[in-house]
């Protein structure tokens, strides 16, 4: 039996932060003033940015790594063929992302997702299946009736009792696999307010390759860290080590974890409300361990998705051919996935092998060609893949997004809905850049902004005159 999408995306197809290795772009050459500075070339920045041009003001992006995407990052070079080392899905089909990608030439459909259950070495039979999509109903009504409480507690607390041999298979895939933490450690208001995750729209030459177009034309200093930010007058300061950007307001779009971290100071320092919100919205642990298996020895089809029956959260989610090609990932989230990921990619390659094996025989550990792991707890710019609030912290979504004097926080970590998605960072990068518009006196409260620049289906220069790719 097959599950319907809606059933399983809703859960399983979150977003887990990823790589766009090959085409570099070239930091421009830094500005010694703007009208608003970005920190971050993400989708939150971008998008950020590409408001602020629509305006006809001065922007820079300043971003820490040698590239454009942020926690989206598509791989072209490993296996030849591109993967999203992150996140690999948009879930809003209004998502002017998508519009834009198209124009540019991009291939962006709704991908064509299956889903099984395995248990031990042969696939749920129709009966199993309705039992585990029945467990799965059961627990999303506790925890929506839960989050009409007084209480925001924990996830895990109100998950019913009943749900038996799938009860580790229900709290990896409503926590860990859905938004990178235990159920334990995920608000039950967070969790029942998160937008629509059932629709997967995916771009065949993957999402950091969407982003990096969508670049384009925007000026931006790649590796180029923002060291300090100085925002006490009207004004701000940023340093970097290629020198200072004054500007008249400032959108960061760091992640949470970024931000509490203290790679980047700030003078005054940010508001303690500001900081303990971060705090409460830390980043979870996803990642992808990736496994050429030529032939499709597995026997799945395209872009299929595949759990198990298991009685803990030490389990994985398999995306199978992916876009196609003999490309298989094994996704590890929650505590057991950032405690293996701890280990190091020998580690996460190893289990990887051994969980294929025992799903599908021993054969399968001789048909693996090439690997590859992602550890995005350990990308300094990044800390973790994506945010969930701790129990009783859901307000702290609206508190971040607060405006600090002049400066404007962005990230999916802001979105009250659509956290954990790029379309949340989409969203909140276009809303931060309208609000520090609105600072500067470049949009009066009930002024539209107009339509952002086209996307170019060839390379063109940026405005400071580097190329970007």
């Amino acid at each position: 039996m097959t599950m319907t999408r809606r059933d399983f995306l809703s859960a399983s197809a979150a977003v887990a932060a990823a790589p766009a290795l090959g085409s570099r772009a070239f930091a421009a050459p830094l500005p010694r003033e703007a009208d608003i500075v970005v920190i971050g070339a993400g989708a939150a920045g971008i998008a950020a940015a590409r408001r602020i041009i629509a305006a006809n003001r001065k922007v820079i992006v300043v971003e820490a790594t040698d590239r454009i995407g942020g926690r989206c990052l598509t791989d072209s070079a490993t296996f030849e063929v591109p993967f999203d080392r992150g996140a690999r899905w948009l879930h809003n089909p209004d998502n002017p992302m998508i519009k834009l990608g198209r124009s540019a030439g991009l291939d962006i459909a709704a991908a064509p997702l299956g889903q099984k259950i395995r248990i031990g070495r042969r696939n749920a039979r129709a009966g199993e299946t309705e039992e585990f999509l029945a467990a799965l109903v059961r627990a999303n009504r506790a925890l929506d009736e839960a989050s009409r409480g007084k209480a925001d507690v924990a996830c895990a607390a109100v998950l019913p009792k009943d749900l038996g041999d799938w009860a580790g298979t229900a709290e990896f895939v409503l926590g860990a696999s859905a938004t990178g933490k235990d159920l334990k450690d995920i608000s039950v208001i967070d969790k029942a307010r998160a937008g629509d995750r059932s629709a997967a729209i995916a771009c065949r030459q993957g999402l950091g390759t969407l982003i990096t177009k969508l670049a384009d034309q925007i000026p931006l200093s790649l590796s180029t860290p923002a060291s300090r930010v100085s925002w006490s007058g009207r004004d701000v300061m940023v340093e970097t080590q290629a020198g200072k950007i004054a500007a008249r307001a400032a959108v960061i779009t760091v992640s949470s974890n970024v931000l509490t971290s203290g790679n980047i100071k700030f003078t005054p320092d940010i508001p303690k409300r500001q900081l303990d919100a971060a705090a409460k919205l830390s980043l979870g642990s996803y990642d992808h361990i990736v496994l050429q298996l030529p032939g499709n020895p597995l026997g799945l089809g395209r872009d299929e998705i595949m759990i198990e029956q298991s009685n803990s959260t030490r389990t994985a989610l398999l995306l199978a051919n992916i876009g196609g090609s003999s490309l298989c990932s094994i996704d590890v989230a929650g505590s057991f996935g950032r405690d293996l990921s701890g280990q190091g990619e020998k580690a996460m390659v190893a289990f990887a092998t051994e969980w294929l094996t025992k799903l599908f025989g021993s054969e399968t550990a001789a048909a693996v060609k090439k690997t590859s792991a992602t550890r995005w707890n350990a990308a300094p710019f990044a800390l973790g893949a994506m945010s969930s609030a701790a129990p009783g912290a859901q307000p702290s979504r609206k508190i971040l997004a607060e405006p600090i004097g002049c400066m404007f926080l962005a990230g999916e970590a802001t979105h009250e809905t659509l956290w954990g998605t790029v379309d949340g960072a989409w969203e909140s990068g276009e809303r931060a850049a309208e609000a520090a518009l609105r600072r500067i006196g470049a949009l009066k409260d009930t002024e539209p902004v107009a339509a952002p620049p086209p996307v170019a289906k060839h390379r063109r220069r940026a405005r400071s005159g580097a190329p970007i790719n």
